[in-house]
């Protein structure tokens, strides 16, 4: 979706929680840009709702009866690629968090955001600018990566790698053979389920993880 476009934007919201989707549906009518056009209260209703009301955004639950949140989303992903999903969740759940950027979420919202800040949240997520978790305390690369199952070898090399060095220049800044770049991204793949290089930029930009500066001097082959 551009940038700037003078239209209103269309949400489905789907929750099983009333009151928070009166809340939802309230802030949203408040500010004036959006037009609540459907709620679903279950998984399975979230896809047929999607189908009739034709929505740009889905704010959609992770906690769902009858189809979790993921098991929506990868279907909405399936179905209706074009529509922009965000993620709701009670708490902030680093894995459930990654499973969702990983699969395809635009955003992701933690329901303790300010209220006064969530119109604005759903607009950076529609625009692109936001890249990580909204109404969570900020965490670091090295927690973020931790908390993935990466090792700290390999979040040298995905800081390199979302550089732009090439394995080569990887290995050489790392004092590594070019083969072990190579099996540590295997490993970092496997375990963030993507397949290459520029989908584990978007998973880093995601996750509030950036290039920074190179170390001053490589750090040692035996280190993982």
């Amino acid at each position: 979706m551009a940038s700037g476009i003078a239209r209103r934007i269309r949400i489905l919201i789907a929750d099983d929680h009333p009151l928070f989707l009166v809340g939802v549906r309230a802030t949203l009518e408040a500010d004036g840009g959006f037009d609540v056009v459907g709620e679903a209260h279950s998984g399975p209703e979230v896809l047929p709702l999607a189908g009739r009301t034709q929505p740009d955004v889905v704010l959609l639950d992770i906690v769902m009866p009858g189809i979790d949140g993921l098991g929506c989303l990868d279907r909405l992903r399936d179905r209706y690629p074009e529509i922009i999903v965000v993620m709701f969740a009670d708490v902030a759940d680093p894995p459930q968090i990654n499973a969702a950027f990983v699969r395809g979420a635009k955003g992701f919202i933690v329901k303790s955001v300010r209220v006064d800040d969530f119109s604005v949240a759903i607009r950076q997520i529609i625009e692109g600018t936001a890249y990580q978790a909204l109404g969570m305390p900020v965490l670091s690369p090295e927690t973020v990566a931790a908390d993935a199952g990466l090792t700290t070898r390999e979040l040298e090399i995905l800081r390199r790698l979302i550089h732009g060095l090439s394995n080569k220049d990887i290995a050489a800044e790392l004092s590594i053979a070019e083969q072990t770049v190579k099996f540590h991204l295997t490993s970092l793949y496997r375990k963030l389920g993507i397949r290459s290089r520029t989908q584990a930029a978007r998973w880093a930009h995601e996750n509030g993880i950036h290039p920074g500066d190179p170390p001053a001097s490589p750090v040692a082959p035996l280190s993982t």
